[in-house]
């Protein structure tokens, strides 16, 4: 594959591609593939192909089409749409800022950015509050991020201010050169002190909304090390991500018979939930480390645990 980006105005640009080596592959699928080091996403691509933003040897495609050897692709990105969301004063810890990032601690419940159910009160309305501006490359609805937690996932985040932090982040993200360590109490006590789970996750074939342990899924690669064993049955991990899929910690966790504690999708019912204060599943992103995206300096930032969690360790402590 061959490409050239031609600017076409100041905040819009035309991107020429050239198939190579890539016949048969659907249209959105090929050009996420080729076009993520760009901060490109397969929604942002397949929103493109449909709105007519891409042509394919002068035409408009389907996104199911399937590319041929030759063909001329030309991507037309339009300039980023401004943003509508209403600034609202949503709580997050901050922890680093400057000219091209923030880097902050989310708290549980809180949804990063709008979606379908969840309009307001994001994460993301939260950083319209806090500062003037954030990279337009992801979207109207998702300035400036790079990475996503969960709702009921607590910790650190990095958001990028600039298109330039923001290309920089993911190509960093998609190179495995960031370190995402979280903490998590789990249901059950492993058998050894540590642990690897290697299993592929795709898609559950069921429920779309959840993910599972699948043979054609994609790798994803999980460390985890006791940090302490409680007598009520539960255990404190530090957790190590060498890829970062959809719920890879909760369905790695799962399938190996220690779910995390609270978890409503992938984890198990346990009457002692309530006395342990357990209201959400106990997953915090406790460090992240990575290379400033300017300066190239080393960077790692720690987020402590949300004060829920540190109650129901302080009761795990004491035997419930």
């Amino acid at each position: 594959m061959s490409y050239s980006s031609d600017p076409v105005t100041d905040n819009s640009a035309s991107i020429s591609v050239v198939v190579q080596n890539g016949a048969g592959q659907r249209l959105d699928l090929f050009l996420t593939r080729h076009l993520q080091k760009e901060g490109f996403t397969r929604s942002r691509l397949q929103q493109l192909i449909k709105s007519g933003h891409v042509l394919v040897n002068g035409h408009e495609a389907k996104v199911k089409y399937a590319v041929h050897d030759g063909d001329q692709l030309t991507i037309d990105v339009p300039p980023p749409v401004p943003v509508d969301l209403v600034a609202e004063p949503v709580h997050f810890v901050p922890l680093f800022e400057d000219q091209d990032l923030i880097v902050l601690s989310k708290p549980p419940d809180t949804v990063v950015h709008p979606a379908c159910g969840n309009y307001s009160a994001t994460l993301v309305h939260g950083l319209l509050h806090h500062c003037e501006e954030l990279s337009g490359i992801n979207g109207e609805m998702r300035p400036g991020i790079v990475h996503r937690l969960d709702k009921d996932t607590s910790g650190i985040m990095v958001v990028a201010k600039s298109d330039f932090a923001h290309h920089a982040l993911v190509d960093q993200f998609k190179a495995r050169q960031v370190t995402k360590i979280y903490r998590a109490i789990v249901d059950g006590v492993p058998s050894r002190q540590s642990g690897t789970i290697d299993l592929p996750i795709d898609r559950h074939p069921v429920n779309r909304k959840k993910m599972a342990v699948r043979e054609q899924g994609r790798t994803a690669v999980t460390h985890w090390r006791v940090l302490e064993e409680f007598a009520l049955g539960f255990a404190y991990l530090e957790v190590r991500l060498e890829t970062g899929r959809t719920h890879q910690i909760r369905v790695h966790m799962a399938a190996s018979g220690f779910p995390i504690a609270g978890d409503e999708v992938y984890g198990r019912k346990n009457s002692k939930y309530p006395q342990l204060g357990i209201g959400r599943q106990c997953l915090h992103a406790h460090t992240l480390a990575f290379l400033h995206p300017r300066t190239g300096q080393p960077l790692e930032f720690v987020a402590p645990l949300w004060e829920d969690m540190v109650q129901t360790l302080e009761l795990l402590r004491q035997g419930g």
